[in-house]
């Protein structure tokens, strides 16, 4: 079996990852996997080792010459399946390209923001299968009527090998304080996010001054990147919250870091009260490195943190509550390595790379009737 998998994110991380994880998976499957992706992407170096790796200009959902580029491709890789990993462009014109040239069709879902009902009926007939990474988004397709036969969830994984806990006294939990100007002793938080607004930003700004004051030496970590990155640090430091403190100040800002296996299991905790969300896949890597987590109950978030068992939940905007759980779970050590401990076994359990490539491939087979060679 042959697949043309077509990836038009930029970044290394989030569904682009995922997509490496599957296509080394693959490779071991005995499946011939190929990759178009926008020339000069990180995934274009990460995935040569696992597939024959084509980069292509992809201008997003008006550049109509994707399709006849994509065409090109397919006519000389002769895949027997199309594998559609993201949006912009490529879920439609992808789609369009592989329909043109007779070839199915599969389309990954990674997202749970609803479509008008209208554009999902003509979007959704051109695939043949639409993988979802949560129960979550499945329901939201379902409920907008994309037929059931159509939706298979095949949930995100994590490398848990690259992403495990490291004991107390590690020397990364006293090196990444020092490298960020803190205290060895400080309460760690950590928040991986795009800066825009479903992510709950705002949401936990609004809840640190009540935490801070039962925790005075708590400090968070707010990482990535995004179009609302300077108005979150304008807020946070008209609110004290930055750049106050001689060590920076209770919330820090360090951008995007690529280095989140080294410095997400030095931290005590990960919060996340985003309101919309399709699974989270730094949920994921933080449940692995053995981090209890405090988000928002949206999307596929519930089937990561399992209130009582690896975390706790609050409804989207509820800065209150998020304080209350912040607060609590600060306080209780004891009950911070419980709930660590269970989210790295449930992470074995449900969401290993191995599941995600079985779950991957088998919809394949179902597309085009034939085992893998």
């Amino acid at each position: 079996m042959k697949v043309l998998h077509i990836e038009a994110g930029r970044h290394l991380y989030g569904g682009a990852l995922q997509v490496v994880f599957l296509l080394r998976g693959l490779r071991a499957a005995g499946v011939d996997s190929v990759l178009a992706c926008p020339p000069g992407s990180a995934i274009a170096p990460a995935a040569a080792a696992h597939a024959t790796v084509h980069e292509l200009a992809m201008g997003g959902d008006l550049d109509l010459g994707l399709v006849g580029r994509l065409r090109r491709l397919i006519r000389a890789e002769r895949p027997d399946l199309v594998h559609l990993h993201s949006r912009r462009g490529s879920d439609v014109l992808g789609a369009l390209a592989a329909r043109l040239e007779g070839v199915p069709v599969v389309l990954s879902r990674r997202v749970d923001n609803p479509e008008p009902r209208a554009w999902v009926a003509l979007k959704y007939r051109l695939h043949d299968r639409i993988v979802t990474i949560s129960e979550g988004i499945r329901r939201v397709l379902r409920a907008e009527g994309v037929p059931e036969a159509k939706l298979v969830c095949v949930p995100s994984a994590v490398d848990t090998t690259a992403y495990a806990p490291i004991a107390a006294d590690h020397p990364d939990r006293a090196a990444v304080r020092a490298e960020l100007g803190l205290a060895p002793d400080t309460l760690l938080l950590v928040m991986a996010a795009q800066f825009i607004a479903r992510k709950g930003h705002r949401t936990l700004l609004a809840a640190l001054p009540g935490v801070l004051a039962r925790h005075p030496r708590a400090r968070v970590l707010l990482l990535g990147r995004g179009p609302l990155h300077e108005a979150i640090v304008a807020e946070a430091r008209a609110a004290g919250l930055h750049g106050a403190l001689p060590d920076g100040g209770p919330v820090l800002f360090p951008g995007f870091r690529d280095d989140l296996p080294r410095l997400l299991p030095a931290c005590d905790l990960m919060v996340h009260p985003a309101e919309m969300e399709g699974l989270g896949v730094a949920l994921l890597q933080a449940a692995a490195c053995g981090l209890p987590i405090v988000a928002g109950r949206a999307g596929g978030i519930p089937e990561i943190v399992r209130p009582g068992l690896n975390g706790e939940l609050i409804e989207p905007g509820d800065a209150a509550a998020l304080a209350q759980h912040l607060t609590n779970l600060l306080g209780d050590p004891a009950l911070r390595a419980r709930y660590g401990a269970a989210g790295r076994q449930l992470v074995l359990d449900e969401f290993s790379v191995d599941a995600m490539v079985d779950g991957n491939l088998a919809v394949y087979r179902a597309c085009v009737g034939a085992a893998p060679g």
